[in-house]
């Protein structure tokens, strides 16, 4: 079965395939089809209300099943912030490099005890007309003042994991999976997955 992942970010593609790579499932992304669909407007409040616009925006537009994902860092310091506007905090085409350089200037003088975050991850099936599964997942952690490591992606160099010492971009691909908000959802998703596949195959 063909399954669009909706994203034009190559590394969470990359992210949510690996973990759903046992599944018996063909995932195209966006810029693989002709003509390629637009991306739809992340304009909700709420991580949820993006993930489901764009899995059913996407749907509608390909006919094609849509994963999507909506995620993002919320800092207890920041009032939740950069929360749902995580990928654009420092501006609509800002790199991470740029959003990660505002939010540490935002914490410059929040002391240790007080740098508490969490990232949080929902993620969408939908078809063309229906959402047809949704889960959530979260990971807390310590926003640094100073990145370290090389891999992750976003503000991964920034988040550290208390209980390994470690950030997310100091982290094997295998060890994010595991404790990520992403690998959390995705392996809510996994359990609620053949169900609604069975539930397609029957109606059909």
């Amino acid at each position: 079965m063909r399954v669009l992942i909706g994203t034009g970010n190559l590394k969470k593609r990359d992210e949510i395939a690996r973990i759903l790579e046992d599944l018996d499932l063909e995932f195209v992304l966006p810029t693989d089809l002709d003509p390629a669909p637009p991306s739809p407007q992340e304009t909700g409040d709420t991580f949820e209300e993006n993930a489901r616009h764009k899995a059913l925006a996407y749907a509608a537009t390909t006919g094609i099943w849509t994963i999507a994902d909506d995620s993002g860092l919320v800092v207890d310091a920041l009032d939740g912030r950069p929360g749902v506007h995580s990928a654009r905090y420092a501006g609509e085409e800002a790199t991470d490099e740029q959003n990660n350089d505002k939010l540490l200037a935002e914490l410059r003088d929040v002391p240790e005890e007080e740098r508490g975050g969490g990232y949080v991850s929902v993620i969408v099936l939908a078809n063309p007309e229906h959402v047809l599964l949704q889960t959530r997942g979260t990971c807390r952690g310590r926003i640094l003042r100073e990145r370290r490591g090389d891999g992750g992606f976003g503000y991964d160099p920034l988040f550290l994991v208390q209980s390994l010492g470690r950030t997310f971009a100091e982290l094997t691909h295998e060890e994010k999976a595991r404790i990520s908000h992403r690998g959390a959802a995705l392996a809510e998703f996994r359990q609620g997955l053949p169900q609604v596949l069975q539930t397609a195959r029957d109606a059909s």
